[in-house]
Parts: structure tokens; sequence; C-alpha cells
């Protein structure tokens, strides 16, 4: 079978909210097309949302890393493969049930209802320091990364004082660019400091979620860390991406956000577009499968590798009308920004309480928010497994 080259993430150009073109041809042309990856190997991508769906629920195929046909799209996060244990998104069946079903607590949508005076708090206290030194401003560094960093701090036990410590190791791990020795760096010492603070958990417990996992008996050591990085990577680099992504896309809209902010009962559907139409999940979601499996019309057979890419099936014309549009009065949850099937986003609603309280809060408080560079200037993340910004530089 004829296999091309792509770049994988690719850049998505002159529009930061839609996919990138060679991909998304895909979908319309081959919506499900073997492709060779950086280091020769080959897997198939799957770009239509039906099919996306359909494979990610699917328990032929895989997550876990062991599988020779795991397709790695770098250098740097093939060679994260070898360490043991490796986090709960990459592992199967009873193994991912056993470590999830911990947490499951702690992330249902009313666990994160109860937190939102907590993020109500937090939002405001970030917004009264941009006001009280008045603009210009970096939304990013000033509101949408202390947000999600705090909130999984105070749940996980960790000392929020040491946020450029995690923050930097974190940003690093979620690179598509950097070598294996700095990413093996940055996951031992994450892996280190989290196994010192379960330690101390411990010793002295409390009612945080590494405490308790430092407190189960049939978690082992290493599973606590990794376990507990995990949700640390994830609790803040995520949200903090997709607030400064889901902002400037309603700066770069201003009939939209002028709708939102008359309209703030708009607001729960307005995040979930704003999941679909930004998409910053920017490397796909891998998986291999055990056996073979027909998926829209083409046969991936046992042990192959397949990239579900959540962008293009976000976009895919097929499932929504004028998917290039950003319609913030768009109904329905039928997008996979979080992901789909046993393996979804397991903060998806803590995800979304942040969402709602800062974008909210952003618009009712700063009426005059603008952009304060040309949207030219902005500087993307074009290296990362997670879409943004590196900056968002605002006045008001």
């Amino acid at each position: 079978m004829t296999t091309e080259m792509i770049d994988f993430p690719a850049s998505r150009g002159t529009c930061p909210f839609a996919p990138p073109a060679a991909v998304a041809q895909l979908r319309r042309d081959t919506p499900v097309r073997r492709i060779t990856l950086w280091d020769g190997s080959q897997a198939w991508l799957v770009t239509r949302r039906a099919d996306v769906r359909a494979l990610l629920r699917d328990n032929r195929f895989s997550s876990a890393t062991h599988h020779d046909g795991f397709p790695w799209v770098n250098e740097g996060l093939k060679a994260q493969s070898a360490d043991d244990p490796q986090p709960f998104i990459r592992l199967d069946g009873t193994d991912h049930a056993r470590l999830r079903n911990t947490l499951l607590a702690d992330f249902t949508p009313r666990r994160a209802e109860t937190l939102r005076p907590r993020i109500q708090e937090v939002v405001d206290d970030c917004v009264d320091r941009m006001i009280q030194h008045g603009p210009p401003g970096d939304l990013l560094a000033e509101v949408a990364l202390p947000l999600p960093s705090l909130i999984i701090c105070e749940m996980l036990g960790v000392d929020y004082a040491d946020r450029e410590f995690f923050q930097n190791r974190s940003a690093l791990l979620t690179q598509t660019d950097c070598d294996s020795g700095q990413l093996q760096r940055a996951l031992e010492d994450l892996v280190g400091y989290l196994s010192r603070l379960a330690e101390r958990k411990r010793l002295a417990p409390d009612d945080s979620i590494v405490s308790r996992l430092a407190a189960d008996d049939e978690l082992r050591d290493a599973e606590v860390a990794v376990t507990s990085m995990f949700l640390l990577i994830a609790g803040h680099e995520t949200t903090a991406n997709q607030i400064t992504m889901s902002m400037l896309a309603l700066l770069r809209h201003p009939d939209q956000l002028a709708a939102l902010r008359a309209q703030q009962a708009l607001i729960n559907g307005a995040v979930e577009e704003l999941l679909r139409y930004t998409s910053i999940v920017h490397s796909g979601a891998p998986r291999v499968a055990t056996e073979d499996v027909t998926v829209g019309g083409e046969l991936i057979g046992a042990g192959e590798g397949v990239l579900c890419v959540l962008d293009t099936a976000n976009h895919d014309e097929h499932a929504f009308v004028a998917p290039e549009q950003l319609d913030i009065t768009r109904t329905g949850r039928s997008h996979v920004a979080f992901g789909f099937g046993v393996h979804q986003c397991l903060g998806q609603s803590l995800a979304r309480v942040e969402l709602q309280v800062a974008i909210e809060t952003l618009l009712q408080r700063l009426p005059g928010l603008r952009l304060n560079v040309p949207f030219e200037d902005l500087r993307f993340k074009e290296d990362g497994a997670v879409y943004g910004v590196h900056e968002l530089p605002v006045a008001w």
C-alpha cells in the first residue's frame, strides 16, 4: 500500500484554530490513511469524527505502549515508553480501571461543582492583580496558568510555591521536539519530587489525593508517583492552554464575544463550542490494533499503530454544520476534545467549570479586553502535544 510522509503533529498555518491543512485534506480524500512517521515506521491516521469515536470505544485497540507498533510521534516521547509504570492512560482493561477507579470520586461533575466557589475566588484574585498593576498584561501568565495550577495543587496536596519547578518540567514533557535526555531528566525530577511528597503524606496524612494514594496498600510507590505526576501535568497544562486559546478565539470573533457578554446563560454551550473549535490536543490519540479491524472501509492489521486526530474530527463537515465557524449557540457535546471511550479525560468536569468561571469573569470584569500586539506576532506552540500560545499579551 502506498504511504506518504507528512509532518505530524503538523503546523496549523495561518489559522491557529483550524486543523493542519494537509491532515484536513486527508479527512476529505482518504479519512483512514496509512502514513510514514518520523522514524520510518508506519501508522494509520484516522481523521473523521465517526471513525474516531468508533475506534476509541473499541477494546480491540490498545493504549498500552509495550506493543511494537505503538505510534510515537517523536523520539523523546518514544524513549519514555521504557519506563515502568506507565500512567493509567497508557494501560488497558483491569490495569487501567484499577488506577482510574481510585480517582473517580475526585473528578465527578458533582465534585467539580463543589469547587466552583474556590475557582471563582482564585480567578477573582488573579484579575484583581491584573487590574491593580494595570495594562498591558499576559493573560496566560496572570490568569490562565495560575488558576488550574493552584486548583490541582490544592487537590493533590502539592505546595503551590513549587509551581516554577513543576511547570517548567511539565512544559518539557508535553513538547514534541525535546530530545530523550531532556525528557528523561524532567521525568526523573517530577517522579522524585512526587515520591518524596508521598512519603511525607504517609507520615502526616491529610485529605489530599496524594495522601490517599500513598495510604493505599494496593498501589506500588512508583504507581503513586506516576499517577500523581500525570494528574499534576494534565491538571494545569491543558486547561491553561484551553483558557488562552478560548479567549483568543473570542477576541478574534467579536460578534461571538459580544453575544456571550450579552447573554451569560450561553456560557456552558459556549465552552463546549470553544473546546471543539480550538481542539488543543495537537498530537492525536495513539492506539494499537490487537486484532484485525476494519475502520472506515480500511483493514487495520493486528499490531499496527493508529493515531486518532482529534482536531480534524472536531472540524468534520459530516458531523458539524459549518465547522470552520465559531458559533457559541451550537448545541450538543458531540465533540471529541476530551477524547472518547474508557480513556476519555478524567478531569473534564473540572476543566469545564474552570473554563466557565474564567471566561465569564474575564468578560464581565474586563469589558475592554483586547489583544495588545498584532495577531500575526503571537507565538504558537507548534512544538507541543498541547496547542496554545507562549503568551497572550492583552490590554483593557
